[in-house]
């Protein structure tokens, strides 16, 4: 099951059932099953906030994830979005919003699958993932 909760923030994310199966899609083409996975939407302050407390990084972030799983191929955990990141990265990138939230919660979902991106090569197989779940997004869930 995936919910979407706020935090600190009012924010209505689009297209909540569609995105609810596109993220479940992702998933399953990683080879994997959708267990309880939470996306925490709040601010800039309250995932600062996160950074440093669990993981001593005092630096704003758009995304911290944090895996729950207790079997093998299933997700379980919790992500936490600050949506005035993503808001920031969309216009500094030149995207859209909607883009740049998808691409964010994919990002979290493909940690959850064993992705990261500690490395510059690791980010950028993590860009060409996370681009073509949005573009299945565009294709199959949009409609």
């Amino acid at each position: 099951m995936i919910t979407f909760f706020n935090e600190d923030i009012s924010f209505n994310l689009k297209h909540k059932l569609k995105t609810k199966s596109w993220l479940k899609k992702v998933a399953e083409l990683e080879g994997f099953r959708m267990g309880n996975l939470n996306y925490i939407f709040c601010s800039d302050n309250y995932l600062h906030q996160i950074n440093v407390e669990y993981l001593d990084h005092d630096t704003l972030t758009d995304i911290i994830t944090f895996d729950n799983s207790e079997e093998e191929q299933t997700i379980e955990g919790d992500i936490f979005v600050s949506v005035e990141r993503v808001q920031d990265n969309a216009k500094d990138l030149s995207v859209p919003f909607d883009d740049e939230i998808l691409r964010v919660l994919a990002h979290g979902l493909l940690h959850l699958c064993g992705y990261d991106d500690h490395t510059d090569e690791e980010e950028a197989e993590m860009r060409v993932i996370e681009s073509k779940y949005i573009q299945l997004f565009r294709t199959d869930f949009s409609k």
